[in-house]
């Protein structure tokens, strides 16, 4: 089991709940609903009561039919069972409609609750769990949820049928019925020894569940990586162990459940012969009249029925269970990134101040350790350093994306946890090294960063971007449709929507996170054109790796290793021949012999060089 169950970790906001918790935590999704729910509770007795009227109904004819058949008797039970079959058609049918409606309303508020919390995590979250175990839970666990409505009214139903015949019995035989009453708690306690070990199958099986959706999902995005290196059968070869491990679980889950159907089976057949022995012989000796034994016989099904039940449905109540567990967890889980208050500085000037801040990923694995730096309003400085430096982390506390563990970061001279977390990200624009297209045409992109912008907005903000020509590039201007991560729109292009959008969305603080390093020369001239107009009088990060978007700005801060190294004007820090202009000469300088070769090469025959 060790073997089957390996790589099936707990999310760390995982939570184990008891049965009343879960119970409190699904009644209070039902209390909105409470006049429907109402309404189920009074359809179901009538329901229940024109099912179980119907065999007391035979009973009775038939004591009457042995005694004298007339016509009208005839007529009369015919009649009676004919309404009592309508009736109970038309009380299942709107129980079945008043618990869809129900059962929906709730599913639908528990996905926006799972939704709600996975999108006020910061980014931490995501970093430690797969895309396809978040979407699991807020998809297929929260409509497994809705298993436990169903199971709890069928078994209200059935309850209910039992509490009127076990009523008609005792006024008829006394003896008897507290005979058919006997087996029901061997039959509970039977049921109910499953429960435990139930719930660990199931929460296993819907583990190995989502960690096979993530597997998929990863799988599929990175199809392009996958086909490059060739590894699409590993990737397959993958899926089967981890597919035929799930086998595995799955059948030891439904082995588990299916034995209490043997044995609820046994007690069932031990109380039938039983009970057959003792009416029968009451039955020879006058005791007991035919309709009478007929109907303990229905009894014994009415009775046995639920027990039956709940084996029958408990593997979905069981599922149920295991899914509100896992979704409440989600819905339960407390977001890294602390706000403590609302504050809103105004006017808002974007100065921003790093005192003595310690901040890490991981345990023992620090990033920043006792970092300041202050970064002066509508000041633009360049943060350099070789991969790994801290650059992105900084920009990424800056946009309270991540919770630093110690010190402190002050915007406009406010402690950034009690600031308005969305009026605060309001007023900051970030393009990043790829960044993000939505499904929908450039336009709705472009809108993204001011929703309910106008057309003329967005054009007006995307013709700021680069004198607008690289949107009669696009196939459809401004209505190009972009498919899944803007696949078919260059990365380039996509840069230059993103510029546009952050020009429409008019931050603060703009934080340019190595946005021209996978791009052409002759894209990256029309980015800087567009970073100059996003950038002017705001205070700007940038996050540098070419040469172009350093040698202007106002302060170079050079890091290593989470510390400040150095820090000045792009000819200061060369005159001092440290580790700025080590960085320059190694690699700035490579990447501009480069870009004046490339320009070169492109330029017509007789032309004269562009000075750059």
């Amino acid at each position: 089991m060790a073997f089957i169950l390996d790589g099936l970790e707990t999310e760390t906001y995982d939570r184990v709940y008891s049965d009343r918790q879960l119970f409190r935590r699904i009644l209070a999704y039902m209390k909105p609903h409470a006049r429907k729910v109402a309404a189920i509770v009074v359809v179901l007795a009538l329901n229940s009561l024109a099912t179980s009227f119907a065999p007391i109904l035979i009973s009775r004819s038939l004591n009457q039919f042995l005694t004298a058949v007339t016509p009208l008797a005839a007529m009369f039970f015919t009649g009676g069972i004919l309404v009592l079959g309508v009736g109970a058609w038309l009380f299942n049918y709107l129980l079945q409609r008043l618990e869809t409606t129900v059962i929906g309303n709730m599913v639908l508020r528990l996905q926006e609750d799972a939704l709600r919390s996975v999108l006020a995590h910061d980014l931490s979250f995501f970093d430690e769990h797969p895309t396809g175990k978040i979407v699991s839970r807020v998809t297929s666990d929260t409509q497994d949820f809705s298993y436990i409505i169903t199971l709890v009214t069928d078994l209200a139903s059935e309850a209910v049928i039992l509490v009127f015949f076990f009523v008609w019995l005792i006024l008829v035989n006394p003896p008897l019925t507290l005979l058919l009453v006997s087996f029901a708690p061997v039959a509970v306690l039977v049921a109910l020894s499953f429960r435990r070990i139930a719930r660990t199958v199931t929460r296993h099986a819907k583990r190995f569940t989502a960690k096979i959706n993530s597997q998929i999902q990863e799988s599929i995005s990175g199809i392009h990586v996958a086909k490059t290196f060739r590894q699409e059968g590993a990737l397959y070869k993958t899926f089967l162990v981890n597919n035929r491990q799930g086998y595995q679980v799955g059948l030891r889950r439904g082995i588990v459940l299916s034995t209490i159907f043997p044995l609820m089976g046994t007690i069932s057949g031990a109380g039938i012969a039983v009970l057959v022995a003792v009416s029968g012989s009451q039955l020879q000796s006058a005791g007991l009249t035919p309709g009478d034994w007929y109907l303990f016989m229905q009894a014994v099904g009415f009775f046995f029925f639920p027990l039956m039940s709940i084996a029958s449905f408990w593997s979905q109540f069981q599922d149920g269970l295991s899914a509100a567990e896992r979704v409440f967890s989600l819905v339960d889980s407390v977001p890294r990134v602390k706000q403590t208050g609302r504050a809103v500085p105004d006017p808002f000037e974007g100065r921003i101040e790093f005192r003595n801040l310690s901040f890490r990923y991981k345990e023992n694995e620090p990033v920043l350790e006792d970092f300041s730096l202050v970064v002066r309003a509508r000041e633009t400085i360049a943060l350099v350093g070789h991969t790994g430096a801290g650059k992105s982390s900084i920009a990424s506390l800056i946009a309270r994306f991540y919770e630093y563990q110690g010190g402190a970061l002050q915007v406009d001279g406010v402690d950034a946890r009690a600031l308005d977390l969305e009026a605060y990200r309001s007023r900051i624009g970030l393009v990043s090294q790829d960044p993000f297209l939505f499904s929908g045409t450039v336009r709705d992109n472009i809108r993204y960063g001011r929703p309910g912008s106008g057309d003329d907005a967005i054009r007006e903000a995307a013709f700021h971007i680069g004198r607008g020509e690289w949107v009669a590039d696009l196939a459809d201007g401004l209505d190009t449709v972009v498919t899944q991560r803007g696949a078919n729109i260059s990365m380039g292009q996509r840069q230059l929507i993103a510029l546009a959008r952050v020009f429409l969305k008019d931050p603060r603080v703009f934080i340019l996170d190595e946005a021209t390093s996978s791009v052409d020369p002759f894209t990256e001239e029309l980015i800087q054109e567009g970073l100059d107009t996003v950038m002017r009088d705001r205070t700007v990060i940038v996050i540098a790796h070419r040469l172009s978007t350093v040698r202007h700005v106002d302060r170079i801060v050079a890091i290593d290793h989470g510390k400040i190294i150095e820090e000045g004007s792009h000819d200061e820090l060369l005159s001092r021949g440290g580790y700025y202009a080590e960085l320059y000469n190694a690699y700035f300088r490579h990447q501009s012999l480069e870009y004046v070769e490339c320009c070169r090469d492109e330029e017509e025959p007789g032309a004269a060089p562009e000075s750059r």
